[in-house]
């Protein structure tokens, strides 16, 4: 299961964005994603990934580890 920060790796790369770009049209510090990105910060704030996600133009779920109710990922943990 990808994490957090590897999912918003290749998707930020899917977009063709570099962190510096992606840090500018987010509003959310470069060496802040860097460091979701190298999982150093595991647990982004609710808001930073709204931003992240808004950004990517995907669904805020699309970057959780998990889909929420799938009880099969949650009983792995």
């Amino acid at each position: 299961m990808a994490t957090i920060g590897e999912k918003i790796r290749a998707l930020r790369i899917g977009k063709g964005l570099s962190v510096n770009e992606f840090a500018k049209l987010s509003k959310v510090s470069k060496s802040y994603i860097s460091n979701i990105e190298r999982g150093v910060q595991k647990n982004p704030s609710l808001i930073v990934m709204s931003k992240l996600a808004r950004t990517l133009e995907v669904p805020l779920e699309e970057l959780l580890p998990y889909r929420w109710g799938d009880e099969s990922e949650k009983n792995e943990k």
